[in-house]
């Protein structure tokens, strides 16, 4: 008789857990497949039934930098750090994108996926992270619109002192990263109390429209006075706006002590989310 015969069936046992608990990294990567499937699938639901599809993510920070431009710049005359109003705000609004996509992908995960989470297994994290990842596709298609506009706007002002600091660019991946990280960490916490209490997922709306005029997308953090930047930098948000502006126009207002206590924030965020999600998983389907 072989082997194959005699070698009983693997099982896996599905056991409830109890207290706080931090993600399980190895569940993670055995659902990287499906991981992949809910990147696919958000990106394609996304457009379904659209006439522009991706882009949307062109015109709508154009759009909104218009206005920005005829209300900020030229009617209430703010300051913008010496740049032009159109790529000072284009390029505050790429960073500001694209966490305000993820905050709002990650908090509606409980909600949202309730029928999925009811009928199958698998790390319920999973789908916050496939949203992140799949945000990084609109990040793109504003990032190379972002940079044709200023490619353009070098040519028309061969003058001009807009420009990327190539040997810095190479950083703009850890940024992102942080971005990611703190909506990340900050959706989790939103998606958890949801689950709850159905009064924050209305509040969301009114968080994120309030959270942007604390953030330098609108004024630059040069024009912040002194006595208040400490209180800036706790939110997570400042310094990578600040930094995509450095990196990518040559302009910005950087401060180490001030970019340690932001990635400090994202830290405490991204950590104290993700355990809050855990806990409020196991027993959101109860009371979906």
């Amino acid at each position: 008789m072989s082997n194959e015969a005699t070698t009983p069936p693997r099982e896996t046992v599905i056991q409830a857990t109890h207290g706080w608990r931090f993600a399980n990294w190895q569940d993670l990567w055995a659902y990287r497949d499906l991981l992949v499937l809910l990147v696919w699938r958000d990106f394609v639901t996304r457009y379904k039934q659209t006439i522009l599809g991706p882009l949307w993510h062109i015109f709508q920070p154009l759009l909104t930098t218009l206005i920005f431009t005829v209300v900020f710049s030229q009617v209430a005359e703010l300051p913008t750090d010496g740049l032009p109003p159109t790529l000072f705000y284009l390029c505050g609004l790429l960073a500001w994108n694209y966490f305000c996509q993820c905050f709002h992908s990650t908090s509606s995960t409980l909600a949202a996926n309730a029928g999925l989470f009811g009928k199958i297994y698998f790390p319920r994290l999973i789908v916050p992270l496939a949203g992140v990842i799949a945000n990084l596709v609109s990040f793109a298609i504003q990032l190379v619109s972002f940079l044709t506009i200023l490619a353009f706007y070098q040519a028309s002002h061969p003058n001009t002192t807009c420009a990327p600091r190539w040997q810095a660019i190479v950083f703009v991946p850890l940024v992102l990263l942080q971005l990611a990280a703190f909506s990340l960490g900050i959706g989790l916490w939103l998606a958890a109390l949801t689950s709850k209490f159905r009064d924050f997922g209305i509040l969301s709306g009114f968080l994120i429209q309030l959270w942007m005029y604390l953030t330098p997308v609108i004024l630059p953090l040069a024009k912040v006075p002194p006595q208040w930047h400490r209180y800036v930098a706790l939110n997570p948000v400042t310094m990578p706006v600040e930094c995509f502006r450095y990196f990518l126009l040559g302009t910005g207002w950087l401060n180490v002590s001030l970019i340690l206590v932001s990635i400090g924030a994202t830290f405490v965020a991204l950590v104290t989310g993700i355990l809050v999600f855990q806990r409020a998983e196991k027993n959101f389907i109860d009371v979906a």
